[in-house]
């Protein structure tokens, strides 16, 4: 009998949680609709949205730089001794230039984003919503939609981009400095062999993921936020819940915009 009762009980907490998440899916993609919906309608908020492409861009700098510098000089320090023992270190240059345009650009990019900017997107606006901010733009008839949403959205998707490009910038330069210094290989030989791993379908393969890992961490964030029960605590349950949430969809999309990618631009 009591084997039983687990049995149901179980079967009634995975209903409850597939029914979650179906719930989740509908509401974010209304919100989705509306936001794309609203960017044909005015008012249009370009003010605010400059405001937040340099409070989570220009103010992702600094880890941005520190990211992709370290990844840079690890990726050339790890990947030296494997080329050696071909008898291929020369091509270090490109190994981690390719590396780093490809794949952990834009994942280590958009990771860190989700952990400041998707975090704080979410703590930002899940306090505006316990504290009846929210509800006192909507008594006021502004479109908290248009007035918080899409700005954060649209600056994110702007920002991520260059965000990864300038990782990429310094993780180049990081490994270059570990050539020069540590594996006492000349510069020229490092940077003609990275100029060869740069062409147009590597760039615009770098450059798509980003920009959409940026939607997503920002839609996550945004639904987290006004999605925020339960006072002061739920604020901090729901900015946990973005960080998770976003961390393992941009690794998800990942996979499937590296499968796109190949197919499409990198395939010869």
């Amino acid at each position: 009998m009591d084997e039983k009762t687990d049995t149901q009980t179980g079967r009634l907490h995975l209903m409850n949680l597939i029914t979650q998440i179906i719930i989740q899916v509908q509401e974010l993609t209304l919100l989705i609709w509306r936001v794309v919906r609203g960017l044909t309608r005015r008012p249009r908020y370009w003010g605010e949205t400059i405001r937040q492409m340099d409070n989570l861009g220009f103010g992702s700098l600094v880890i941005i730089l520190l990211t992709g510098t370290f990844t840079g000089m690890v990726l050339a320090l790890n990947s030296a001794n494997t080329l050696q023992k071909f008898g291929v270190q020369s091509v270090t240059g490109q190994l981690v230039t390719t590396s780093l345009i490809r794949e952990l650009g834009p994942v280590l990019t958009c990771l860190m984003l989700a952990g400041r900017v998707g975090s704080g997107i979410a703590a930002e606006l899940g306090s505006m919503l316990v504290s009846e901010q929210i509800d006192a733009m909507r008594a006021l008839g502004t479109d908290p939609i248009k007035k918080l949403v899409t700005p954060r959205i649209l600056a994110l998707v702007a920002t991520a981009p260059a965000l990864t490009v300038i990782c990429d910038f310094v993780g180049v330069l990081g490994g270059l400095l570990i050539s020069i210094t540590l594996l006492h290989q000349p510069a020229s030989v490092y940077l003609a062999s990275a100029r060869e791993a740069v062409d147009y379908n590597e760039i615009i393969g770098g450059l798509i993921k980003p920009t959409v890992f940026g939607f997503v961490i920002a839609c996550i964030g945004c639904y987290k936020g006004l999605s925020t029960t339960g006072g002061t605590v739920g604020v901090g349950r729901s900015t946990t819940q973005s960080v998770v949430a976003s961390s393992i969809m941009v690794i998800a999309v990942d996979f499937l915009l590296s499968k796109l990618i190949i197919s499409l631009l990198l395939e010869p």
